[in-house]
């Protein structure tokens, strides 16, 4: 009956510590969207300067090694399903299979992931290990000042990062298909470009920029959020990397999710 009973206790305070987590990344993620949507959080220079040093620091860095990497993995990818398409006879569908599964699907998905691990999360680590110093000195910022001058200059450069780096990999891939399709010769861009405007349909490329913005402002708050919340002791403690990375996957995986269903369903 005991053992139990401490089951049951352990159970209920571990979905109230999520509910809190979550409800947490709620509140500070609206915060973020307000100030970032109001003039008033650029017009000091010293926040205006935060903010671009941020968006530098999150894009500038990664850019280079990044789109390197993007262009390897696309060219792979693309060899396979084209030499996979004409071995079956299929070379027609070879354009659309590649503009639905690399742009559509994979690019916005590895860029949000990348961008996470290089910038967001251990800008978030800094965040709380900075809060720490002070909680232990006894100067604990107030939650508005924490929000202006550390949260919201990282959370506009991990989203701005995300959408930067998203547009120019499918710029590299659709360029990197022409190319392994095609070759140099400019008599198959009349097809190309009605075979990817015919993945592009509207609704197609309203959910592909809703997707990517909301990935941007995934990776831009649930590691920060959490960075901010203390434990249920009240002190900023050093949290596990690999438990903040899952809770961020679950929010990309649930997007991506979301999306496919309106792409596909």
């Amino acid at each position: 009956m005991n053992a139990a009973h401490d089951t049951l206790v352990r159970w209920a305070r571990g979905a109230r510590a999520s509910w809190d987590a979550w409800w947490h990344t709620l509140l500070v993620g609206a915060q973020i969207l307000v100030l970032a949507l109001s003039p008033a959080s650029y017009r000091a220079g010293a926040h205006r300067h935060a903010v671009l040093s941020s968006v530098y620091r999150a894009t500038a860095p990664l850019l280079t090694w990044f789109m390197v990497l993007s262009a390897l993995v696309s060219l792979v990818l693309i060899r396979i399903v084209v030499a996979t398409a004409y071995s079956y006879g299929l070379s027609q569908y070879a354009l659309e299979v590649l503009v639905r599964t690399l742009v559509l699907e994979l690019i916005p998905l590895y860029v949000a992931l990348f961008v996470a691990a290089r910038y967001a999360m251990p800008g978030a680590q800094e965040v709380r290990k900075h809060l720490a110093l002070q909680q232990r000195e006894g100067v604990l910022p107030q939650r508005q000042a924490l929000l202006v001058d550390q949260l919201l200059p990282r959370a506009l450069g991990s989203l701005f990062s995300v959408q930067l780096l998203a547009a120019l990999s499918s710029v590299v891939a659709l360029v990197l298909t022409y190319l392994t399709v095609y070759g140099f010769s400019p008599w198959g861009f009349p097809g190309y470009t009605r075979a990817v405007g015919g993945v592009f349909t509207p609704a197609v490329t309203l959910i592909f920029g809703l997707k990517t913005l909301f990935f941007g402002l995934a990776v831009a708050v649930v590691p920060l959020a959490a960075a901010a919340q203390p434990d249920r002791l009240g002190r900023y403690t050093r949290r596990s990397d690999m438990s903040e990375f899952a809770r961020l996957f679950s929010v990309v995986l649930l997007i991506e999710v979301v999306s496919l269903v309106g792409n596909y369903y």
